[in-house]
């Protein structure tokens, strides 16, 4: 499987858009700052509809009041982070997919959608009888949870992408850093 991803990255890297997107002077800071940027926008909304899941932010506001406000700048801010994120591994994939941060995020991030999926559902399925409540019930506060939880691993695995602290080519051969970094034997990133 690791051979399969890293020829599919050394192919998207060898491309013209990929080097020129990673080698310009500007576009990929403005790139990033975007990403950055939307992230901010998309998890503040998350996390504020999270926190009066909890009780800990706009009890005496309706529930389906806030989500419903806030759903739409979420989306926004949700949609410009994806956009920018695959920019941001189009830019650098043979080093994106071999990070172990870069991995795990990717993890995380199935956690998020499939918490999200059933955080909705559950929430539409019982607003009606909670919805003035300070407090979700029990089952909607621990989606709003692990939404924060989950999120807030994404933010710091996204951060750690960055760094190189099991590189392939720092590596023992076998190693189980290598082994979650998607180290091919006789192969280096570049």
């Amino acid at each position: 499987m690791n051979q399969f991803v890293y020829d599919i990255a050394v192919w998207l890297d060898n491309t013209a858009w990929s080097t020129l997107l990673h080698e310009s002077y500007y576009m990929y800071n403005w790139v990033e700052s975007i990403h950055v940027l939307s992230l901010i926008i998309c998890l503040g909304m998350l996390f504020l509809i999270d926190l009066r899941m909890l009780g800990y932010a706009l009890p005496n506001v309706p529930a389906s009041s806030i989500a419903n406000r806030l759903n739409l700048p979420m989306l926004l801010g949700f949609s410009i982070m994806v956009f920018t994120g695959l920019l941001l591994f189009y830019a650098v994939p043979v080093r994106s997919t071999q990070s172990v941060w870069f991995r795990a995020k990717m993890i995380l991030l199935l956690g998020c959608a499939i918490n999200a999926f059933l955080f909705h559902k559950r929430m539409n399925e019982s607003v009606s009888s909670w919805d003035n409540d300070a407090r979700a019930p029990g089952r909607i506060r621990l989606g709003a949870a692990l939404s924060l939880g989950f999120w807030s691993l994404v933010v710091i695995c996204g951060r750690f992408i960055a760094y190189d602290w099991f590189d392939c080519e720092y590596t023992d051969v076998g190693s189980l850093s290598q082994m979650l970094s998607g180290c091919i034997d006789g192969q280096t990133r570049y």
